[in-house]
């Protein structure tokens, strides 16, 4: 994209150089139009918790991100067919860490964007609050091998451990929440 110089000698000498706008802004006036195509992408998982243990540990995963650095997240995937996001999370989390859960309460959704070879993604993820009710920690039973890692963490750690904001923000809730569900 050609971006024309001001024909004003003195307004030209202040007039920034299009590298030093960056790549999201466009100079006054104009207006940059994204050529990638964007896909919507739909998840759900959430935090299991093992309401057995007085330290209420959670089961997160560790994944490598494209460049190789270790994320600790929350277990999550894509519905298959047309499995709503409750089944989904319930059999993702199974999944990813061995820990079958029942949920408790839905903890809202979360969505960003990011951008892979040839298009921008827009995610949205649904995340619950569930039971672990059986199954052994492990990643062994992984169907796409994302999870390198997996750990139990006491829910009071939780929010330190976790690499994304607001997947934090998730387990701040799912801290709240918790001690309603264990009353029943």
């Amino acid at each position: 994209m050609v971006i024309p110089l001001p024909s004003d000698p003195q307004k030209r000498r202040s007039a920034p150089l299009p590298s030093a706008i960056g790549p999201h802004v466009a100079p006054a006036g104009q207006t940059y139009i994204h050529s990638l195509p964007t896909v919507e992408e739909i998840s759900a998982g959430g935090v299991i918790v093992d309401t057995t243990d007085p330290n209420l540990p959670v089961a997160i995963i560790a994944r490598l991100n494209r460049g190789g650095r270790l994320e600790w997240c929350l277990p999550k995937g894509h519905p298959e067919g047309k499995e709503s996001n409750e089944i989904a999370a319930v059999r993702e989390i199974s999944e990813e860490t061995g820990i079958d859960g029942r949920i408790l309460a839905p903890l809202g959704s979360i969505d960003y964007w990011f951008t892979v070879t040839g298009h921008r993604v827009h995610k949205t993820v649904h995340h619950y609050l569930l039971q672990a009710v059986g199954g052994e920690l492990t990643i062994e039973n992984d169907p796409d091998q994302e999870a390198v890692d997996v750990a139990w963490v006491p829910i009071s750690e939780l929010s330190r451990r976790l690499s994304f904001p607001n997947e934090r923000r998730i387990a701040d809730l799912a801290r709240e929440v918790l001690p309603e569900h264990l009353l029943k």
